[in-house]
């Protein structure tokens, strides 16, 4: 990709509002249940692993007024929308106290999805 300028983007400090997370949750999860349904989990996890896309993402729900906070902010978003049981994905992390569980999070998560899944659990005592 051909460089073409550049921008600077402040830190801000704060909280996304309360009402505009509730908003975001809602049509989060109803843009990730049509990608998967439409296209497959695969095709999800490609395109939530684009930085580009993961930050469009952010400002398609309505987090778009703010340069920092939005990995964070969609992070958490993304782990109250997406549901295992619904979706067959899980989200770990969030903002905040919630970003230093992740590594622990992620552990008991492949230890639920391993429970339920019998190659998934060959894989995770492997991976020990």
């Amino acid at each position: 990709m051909k460089r073409t300028g550049g921008t600077r983007l402040p830190l801000h400090y704060g909280r996304a509002p309360r009402w505009l997370v509730a908003r975001m949750i809602k049509l989060a999860d109803a843009i990730v249940t049509i990608i998967i349904d439409e296209y497959g989990r695969d095709e999800f996890l490609q395109r939530i692993s684009d930085p580009f896309w993961f930050q469009a993402l952010g400002c398609v729900l309505g987090y778009d007024w703010h340069s920092s906070g939005v990995t964070t902010v969609l992070t958490g978003v993304l782990k109250n929308a997406v549901k295992t049981e619904k979706h067959g994905v899980a989200v770990c992390g969030g903002k905040g106290k919630a970003s230093r569980k992740a590594p622990n999070e992620i552990r008991l998560t492949a230890r639920s999805l391993a429970s339920r899944n019998p190659m998934l659990t060959d894989w995770f005592t492997r991976a020990k």
